[in-house]
């Protein structure tokens, strides 16, 4: 009897041992299932985010450019610009008062605010002499206007339409630009073209 409960014993820590082993494997065994495991999800979401179509960019609609354009002559006789347009809010212009006899001008940068925009005073400090001036808004160059700009009417200005758009002389793509004649004084109209006669206020 003593024999067999010795016997028995040893299997008993037999059995033990064996057990504990086994369990001493288990976790190396699982471990580099876990690894898989882990890199499965990763693949899976480099897997989705390649299925998923690319955001298309709305291309933008034509801009038909519009001004509407008013000058006024102040007291000390030094024009005043302002007017009206659809270009989009914080677009540069560039206004520019020329006086026809002597070529001599006279520009002022603005923006677009509120669909309106104003420049001046232009002329001298002894105000412009009676004669023929030309007043003209411009557009510059896409590359000059603001990101928000660009997008709208695109980075050449491939977006902007109607007749006061043209080429920029320095091939950057396309402008606009806006002109009116304007006649300040009593001097005599020697053309028959459109001109505006501009008074004291």
């Amino acid at each position: 009897m003593k024999v067999r409960r010795r016997l028995s014993c040893v299997g008993l820590v037999a059995l033990l041992a064996l057990s504990g082993c086994g369990n001493d494997t288990g976790p190396e065994h699982t471990g580099p299932e876990e690894e898989v495991s882990n890199d499965a999800p990763e693949v899976l979401a480099t897997d989705e985010r390649r299925a998923e179509p690319a955001e298309e960019v709305p291309e933008a609609e034509p801009l038909a450019v519009d001004f509407d354009v008013a000058a006024t002559l102040r007291n000390d006789r030094r024009l005043m610009v302002e007017g009206e347009t659809n270009l989009p809010e914080g677009a540069r212009l560039l206004i520019v008062v020329e006086r026809e006899l002597s070529g001599v001008r006279w520009q002022s940068r603005t923006e677009v605010q509120g669909s309106r925009f104003e420049a001046g005073p232009f002329g001298p400090g002894s105000g412009l002499p009676d004669g023929g001036y030309t007043i003209t808004v411009n557009l510059p160059e896409a590359s000059v206007q603001p990101q928000a700009i660009q997008e709208r009417i695109g980075g050449q200005g491939e977006h902007l339409t109607g007749p006061l758009v043209r080429s920029s002389r320095h091939g950057l793509g396309q402008v606009a630009s806006y002109s009116r004649r304007y006649l300040i004084g009593n001097e005599p109209r020697r053309t028959t073209d459109e001109v505006v006669v501009l008074g004291v206020d």
